[in-house]
């Protein structure tokens, strides 16, 4: 029998690496950022043309490479990182694989020019699907420049699985800040096809976070600062006012490497407890120090998660550290007394000895006694009134007194005569009934229909919303005072975006900046109060949901912004809200479902409930 086992061919083998290393231009960005950080390098510029699809291009001005290095960069498991397996527990890097070249390479056309400081001239090799196609001398200053062009050219089917620009946009964004965040002491610059988005100086912590996030997140930053000799923790929790519904600004960075991990996540929730929102998340951005021999980082192809030695400590450290900084700063109530100045000694007896207080009683006095005497003066007590008068006039005389109460008349309601059957008045009252604040009861032919409120709004909303921004027909509500919001650069470019559709709606701006927007009218529908809450859920929606091109922005809006109006769960209705409600819901084109194809009612049948008491 043949022997039906063989090696790939290394191209094979290297778009497989890929699959795993690069699975959308963000982690193409992630990996070439992180070789310009081990490259030393304290300028770094990122240029993208359609969110990487087209172009993602990193230049640094860091040590370069060699020509024999820059060839050898592109070959498997080439790494001036490590030498043994015991490197592995001794990482100080970004990178040590030296995987991420060589699978980038063998799904892009690749650029790289690079030189040393001690060169005259530097190197230029240009790669098209893990073959060389050119290695030649050029003149390029110290550093490296890498560009990486069509991603996913020989592989159609990866390429197909990518989502829209935004998308991918808010991930290579999302890359661009972690990296960022934990490399301050590194001047980063960000540009989308040919406009500069982030340009990021020098700078400490504190100030980064405000150049990437605004300058409104400077009051909401609380310091947290922590040393051990098993853990040093330093950075910002977000004040607890400021929490948002989606988890969008949390950090967490240990070694200067960006991490997940939901276990040291639920630590900061538990330092929160009690002081947010109900589903609110707070922000934080952390950076956590440990031995490097006690954790594993070699446990996840794209390194985001690791493994460590003691995690109970970690949490526990974690979450008392930022608890005492939340009590330090006024943000969580503390056991501390208000001292009252009413109690504190005066001056002029803060030097006197104490005494004893006298207290004089007289033995003599007795109060049964028509005379008293006290402090000389005499008091005579009166006698008291006879106490038979009091009873003057209240002899019995016979049946005089009797009261018959035969004779006593009440007052009688009016009567009126209803124009309806009473059975039917009955009937009409008991047609809906409200079950936990939560669903809907109501009597149907067959039987019952039982309704979940909140899903069903959703739809009734949902549908006003499209009719309204179909028809461009909306009516605004003027505000007395502007409402000025703060978010971010990336979140206003998405605001901007769906400026027109949201006008529609019944939203009037009046003005825009980089970091806030100004709101003078809003629909009718919606509260003031919750214009801050429906914005940064659209915004959410958008970046994480957006749907494929032939969906239309206009449909995602009205979702989204069904979802914030509707009435909540918990919600208390009355009976002719109830009434509205189901009379509104079945005037749908879809009263089945939500715009989300969930269910919005169940029916159960008189014989349904029958086999229950079988």
């Amino acid at each position: 029998m043949a022997d039906i086992i063989q090696l790939l061919p290394d191209h094979v083998a290297n778009q497989i690496a890929a699959g795993e290393v690069v699975q959308r231009p963000a982690s193409v960005v992630k990996e070439l950022l992180e070789n310009a950080i081990d490259a030393g390098a304290s300028t770094i510029k990122l240029i993208i043309k359609d969110a990487g699809k087209t172009l993602v291009q990193v230049i640094d001005d860091g040590k370069g490479m060699s020509a024999t290095d820059a060839r050898l960069s592109f070959e498997r498991h080439a790494t001036s990182k490590i030498r043994t397996a015991d490197d592995l527990f001794q990482l100080h890097t970004k990178g040590f694989r030296g995987e991420a070249l060589a699978s980038i390479a063998a799904i892009a056309h690749v650029e790289l020019k690079t030189k040393q400081e001690q060169d005259d001239v530097g190197t230029a090799i240009v790669i098209e699907g893990s073959n060389v196609v050119s290695q030649e001398v050029v003149v390029t200053p110290k550093g490296t420049s890498i560009s990486v062009k069509n991603l996913f050219f020989n592989i159609p089917a990866r390429r197909n699985f990518l989502k829209s620009n935004t998308v991918e946009l808010r991930h290579v964004i999302d890359e661009f800040h972690r990296v960022s965040l934990a490399h301050p002491n590194i001047s980063f610059a960000l540009y989308n096809n040919g406009s500069e988005s982030f340009n990021l100086p020098i700078s400490n912590y504190r100030q980064r976070i405000v150049n990437i996030f605004g300058n409104k997140t400077n009051e909401k930053l609380v310091p947290v600062e922590e040393n051990t000799e098993v853990l040093e923790i330093s950075g910002f929790v977000g004040k607890p006012e400021f929490a948002k519904k989606t988890r969008g600004e949390q950090y967490f960075f240990v070694n200067n490497r960006f991490i997940k991990s939901a276990y040291l996540n639920h630590a900061i929730a538990s330092a929160f407890d009690g002081l947010l929102k109900s589903g609110t998340h707070p922000s934080y951005f952390l950076n956590l120090e440990v031995d490097p021999q006690t954790i594993d980082i070699n446990i996840h192809p794209t390194k985001t998660e690791i493994k460590f030695d003691d995690e109970h400590t970690l949490y526990a450290l974690l979450r008392s550290a930022v608890k005492h900084s939340l009590g330090q700063f006024n943000i969580a109530p503390v056991l501390d007394f208000e001292r009252d100045p009413s109690l504190d000694t005066p001056y002029s007896y803060k030097n006197n000895e104490t005494s004893v207080p006298k207290v004089e009683v007289d033995r003599s006095f007795n109060p049964f006694q028509e005379e008293t005497k006290a402090k000389g003066t005499s008091y005579k007590k009166e006698p008291a009134a006879n106490w038979e008068s009091l009873y003057v006039g209240l002899e019995s005389k016979g049946t005089k007194t009797h009261h018959d109460f035969s004779e006593v008349h009440f007052e009688s309601e009016e009567s009126t005569a209803s124009i309806f059957d009473d059975e039917k008045q009955i009937e009409n009252v008991n047609t809906t009934y409200q079950l936990h604040n939560k669903y809907i009861v109501s009597t149907i032919k067959s039987g019952m229909l039982v309704i979940d409120q909140h899903r069903a709004h959703q739809r009734i909303v949902y549908e006003e919303l499209l009719k309204n921004m179909t028809i461009k027909g909306a009516i605004s509500q003027q505000l007395l005072f502007p409402l000025q919001l703060h978010f971010s650069t990336q979140e206003i470019t998405i605001v901007k975006q769906l400026k027109d559709d949201l006008e529609n709606t019944g939203f009037v701006f009046s003005n825009f900046n980089d970091e806030s927007l100004e709101i003078t009218g809003v629909p009718v529908s919606v509260p003031e109060s919750e214009v801050s809450i429906i914005l940064e859920q659209l915004i959410s929606d958008v970046e994480n949901e957006v749907p494929d091109s032939n969906f239309s922005a206009i449909d995602l809006l009205a979702k989204s912004m069904a979802k914030s109006l509707a009435i909540k769960t918990g919600q208390s209705l009355q009976k002719d809200e109830q009434e509205h409600l189901v009379n509104k819901l079945f005037a749908c084109k879809e009263p089945n479902i939500t715009p989300a194809n969930r269910s919005t009612f169940i029916t159960l049948s008189v014989d349904e409930l029958d086999k229950k008491f079988i």
